[in-house]
């Protein structure tokens, strides 16, 4: 039979076969005199075996072992080790899955989600609650609200497990005490109003110290404060985070920082 008639019969394009013969999965017969390759019913029978391990998930190479193993010990091998890949792929689509019904759970009837979405419930949650507090507050949210959401989503996403102890204490805080809302947005709306203040402006010290007070004991025993952050030197991020402020408000932050390490000692 020709390669055509050999591809329909295992159902598989001719461009596979003829990529099989060129990776060496599929002897290819010699040309006869008219030019064509004649195939046998043992390269069909060859081809269709491909066709189905492929089918299972095994990758040519793997296939190839496959083929070369007369007893079939390595076959159950691969087999064995591609079962338990398919159970942590499972697993991951499960817990993906999970975290989308969270989100959809979220959207709720507006079937809208937060600019900063996706985050973590507990994240989420203090949005929830932000949101709800600059709905009560007159006047549009301040924009430092907006961009704190934005740096505690980045944060989160760059402390898993036992490194983002602080945030979770941030978010107990926030949640917890409706106080504590309602403080946040009183600095966010200082900081606001900093935007196009000169660095020596006397609210720098009066919002510095809102923030310092906004900062719970808790958070701030699991918060590692680096001794160049309120220095005026770090590294790239720390020189990016201040970059983002307006010369007043970075002068807050970094006194801010400065109160902060006082206080832990």
């Amino acid at each position: 039979m020709r390669i055509g008639e050999l591809a329909d019969i295992v159902g598989i394009t001719t461009r596979a076969v003829r990529h099989y013969h060129r990776i060496g999965l599929l002897p290819e017969p010699p040309r006869q005199p008219n030019g064509y390759r004649e195939y046998s019913l043992r390269d069909a029978v060859e081809l269709a075996r491909v066709r189905r391990l492929t089918e299972l998930g095994l990758s040519l190479d793997e296939v190839r072992d496959v083929l070369a193993d007369d007893e079939g010990k390595e076959f159950v091998e691969i087999l064995t080790e591609l079962d338990a890949d398919l159970a942590r792929q499972e697993e991951a689509i499960r817990q993906r899955r999970a975290r989308l019904a969270r989100l959809l759970a979220q959207a709720g009837e507006t079937g809208r989600l937060p600019a900063e979405a996706p985050v973590s419930p507990e994240l989420a949650a203090v949005f929830e609650d932000m949101a709800r507090a600059s709905a009560r507050e007159p006047g549009p949210e301040p924009a430092m609200a907006a961009k704190e959401r934005q740096l505690l989503a980045l944060l989160e996403t760059g402390s898993p497990g036992a490194d983002r102890g602080w945030i979770d204490a941030m978010t107990r805080s926030l949640r917890a005490d409706p106080a504590a809302m309602r403080s946040a947005y009183a600095v966010y709306a200082q900081l606001d109003e900093l935007a196009e203040a000169a660095e020596d402006d006397p609210r720098v010290e009066r919002t510095a110290r809102a923030i310092d007070a906004c900062v719970p004991d808790e958070a701030l025993r699991m918060l590692a404060i680096p001794d160049d952050v309120g220095a005026g030197e770090g590294d790239g991020f720390i020189d990016a985070f201040f970059a983002d402020f307006a010369p007043a408000q970075a002068a807050a932050v970094r006194r801010a920082i400065g109160l902060l390490k006082e206080r832990a000692g």
